[in-house]
């Protein structure tokens, strides 16, 4: 699973790391590569366990002595006896793993070490690249320091903690709310009794801010440069863009289609799930830095995508997916009243209004979060009855089980295994929706098992409101093809993938008009990597990768997590459980459901993380 390449043109010739080594070229020495690899460790190691403190060291600058010519032949038994001792005692995942590679080395690569130490001759030292990792950090979009910001809470140190975060998001408070978790997924924790609350500590230490009445330790901005950037879009994508960016000391400009910022985030997230002051505040910080957001400028209508792109130095696209995916059934077309796409309808409620009062009973046609919350805010703005349809079972919806399992505790009725086909009505209004039954058939592209229509199994479910949720789509419309912006077919932004640069130069993009409808994490991260490359670009250095992007490609390639590993240690210590308000008062009310953790609560919660730094390493 290790790629071929470490970028274009570039092969890797070898790998080592937490599971053992790869060799492709004979040509790369073992032992220095070994060398390499034991220095990277040993930089990596906090300190705190004596043996891989010290061990860690002594195995570097003995590799580096062999290396020199100047080994001799009991260094191979103290080096195996060192390994052995930290990984037995290693209190974290980084002294644990550590020594594998070099003790399958010095099982299966012994003559080459054995050949050096008696020729006493000095090797040339190898092109390496190496970087500590844990299945957390490589699975978030943002590659946040997870296992850091953890042990700073655990140390009580909160003000470190969200110092650390901010590295790498500007929107703590709000991912600490929304964000889908896949560092959770990935957890190692979890092998033994549930993940650690990764996303609730993030919440945490940026509410202990708020709580405290903090003065945010945001970075001190760089010295005012002379370029402009103009951003388009105010979501997730286009803030984390615009905060990195005026960090590093740039004239920053967004346009916002809408008259307040967070995009979808605003005006797609009900407030029981993200209360708008989080949002708000966070957006403050930003324009603290010097950002300025224009906001009801609609791009080709207000002011033309060519202007911008001669008005600015360079610029980013990070629109939404704020269109809706049409479920292609009879009637959809006929603009009957009670007809609601689901973001629509979502985006009536959180600016304030019921879009259709007369309605009482609710239909929400999908299975992700944006069915989740149009059903779950329909009972927060009086309807009696409520209704999910979904074409698949429980199983297979891809919305959080948090907010599936809230739904159900709230009273909100769930039919699986059928989809719609005919939207019914009399007059002009919405009265009902005839359903198909199905079955699940083979699995499709997505790996979930395909819905089968069952002939002549059609029913009906009466409504007054019916909500297709199925899917989001992103307008491009205001791209014209002179613009020199390739766009894809599916109507998304073609980009470098590493560099986030499309096919005009010095235009980037990253978020939903990228990938297609995404998680706000995946935005929040492709908007601070296109601050890289657009610094970069107006630096009239390469856009190029760092070697950090490259790496944890590499990780992500040969997977760090292992869900078969079996993890030795004591568990039983399941995670903190945060409070939350009981459905009955919810249902009716807009406040925040999850109320966060108490401080005794998250020291507690990020006492349970194990660690689990690992270093990799390739040989190019």
């Amino acid at each position: 699973r290790v790629p071929e390449e470490y970028r274009p043109g570039v092969p890797i010739k070898a790998f080592m790391g937490w599971d053992g080594l790869c060799v492709r070229d004979p040509a790369v020495s073992v032992v220095d590569m070994c060398r390499a690899y034991m220095e990277a460790v040993q930089k990596e190691s906090c300190g705190k366990c004596f043996p891989c403190r010290v061990g860690t060291k002594v195995i570097a600058e003995t590799l580096d002595r062999i290396c020199q010519g100047e080994g001799r032949v009991e260094d191979l038994s103290l080096m195996e006896g060192l390994a052995q001792a930290i990984r037995k005692s290693a209190k974290c995942n980084l002294g644990q793993t550590a020594p594998v590679p070099l003790l399958v080395a010095l099982e299966h690569f012994r003559d080459e070490f054995m050949e050096v130490i008696t020729k006493k001759k000095a090797l040339p030292k190898g092109t390496y690249k190496a970087k500590a990792t844990a299945p957390c950090l490589n699975a978030c979009p943002s590659h946040l320091n997870i296992p850091t910001y953890i042990e700073c809470i655990k140390e009580g140190d909160f003000t470190k903690s969200l110092q650390v975060i901010r590295e790498g998001t500007c929107l703590p408070g709000t991912l600490g709310r929304v964000c889908v978790r896949p560092c959770e997924f990935n957890c190692r924790r979890m092998l033994l009794d549930e993940a650690v609350g990764i996303k609730a500590l993030k919440r945490f230490v940026a509410d202990y801010e708020i709580w405290k009445k903090k003065k945010p330790l945001l970075p001190a901005p760089e010295e005012k440069k002379d370029k402009k950037v103009g951003v388009i879009g105010a979501g997730p994508a286009g803030l984390s863009c615009a905060y990195y960016l005026a960090a590093k000391g740039y004239q920053v400009t967004i346009f916002e289609r809408l008259d307040e910022p967070g995009g979808m985030a605003a005006v797609g997230i009900p407030d029981y799930r993200l209360p708008r002051h989080i949002l708000r505040r966070e957006v403050d910080l930003i324009t603290s830095l010097g950002v300025e957001i224009r906001y009801n400028v609609e791009i080709g209508k207000d002011v033309k995508f060519s202007e911008l792109l001669e008005e600015f130095d360079a610029l980013f696209i990070g629109v939404g997916a704020q269109g809706s995916t049409p479920m292609r059934v009879e009637g959809e077309e006929k603009g009957y009243k009670g007809f609601i796409p689901g973001i629509k309808y979502l985006f009536a409620i959180n600016k304030g209004y019921d879009p259709y009062p007369e309605g009482k009973r609710v239909a929400v046609v999908g299975g992700g979060n944006v069915a989740m919350d149009c059903v779950r805010t329909s009972f927060r703005i009086g309807k009696e009855e409520v209704n999910l349809l979904y074409r698949r079972t429980r199983k297979e919806m891809p919305a959080d089980d948090v907010e599936i399992q809230e739904a159900e505790e709230e009273g909100v009725n769930f039919t699986f295994l059928c989809a719609p086909t005919r939207v019914i009505a009399e007059g002009d209004r919405v009265v009902g929706v005839e359903l198909q039954r199905m079955e699940l058939g083979e699995p499709d592209s997505s790996g979930r098992r395909r819905p089968v229509p069952i002939p002549g199994s059609e029913f009906v479910v009466e409504t007054d409101i019916l909500i297709p949720a199925i899917g989001q789509r992103v307008d491009l419309s205001f791209i014209e093809e002179k613009d020199g912006v390739e766009k894809s077919r599916r109507s998304t932004v073609v980009v470098d993938e590493d560099t986030l640069q499309t096919s005009r130069k010095g235009v980037f993009s990253a978020g939903d008009c990228v990938t297609g409808p995404d998680v706000l994490v995946r935005a929040a991260g492709g908007g601070r990597l296109a601050a890289e490359m657009i610094d970069l670009f107006l630096r009239g250095e390469e856009v190029a990768p760092s070697d950090d992007h490259l790496m944890e490609k590499v990780f992500s390639a040969i997977g760090v997590f292992d869900p078969e590993e079996r993890v030795t240690g004591v568990g039983g210590r399941m995670r903190e459980k945060m409070e939350v308000l009981p459905p009955e008062v919810r249902r009716r009310s807009f406040d925040e459901v999850e109320k966060g953790y108490r401080t005794d609560q998250a020291v507690r919660e990020a006492s349970r993380c194990l660690r689990c730094y690992r270093v990799g390493l390739v040989a190019l």
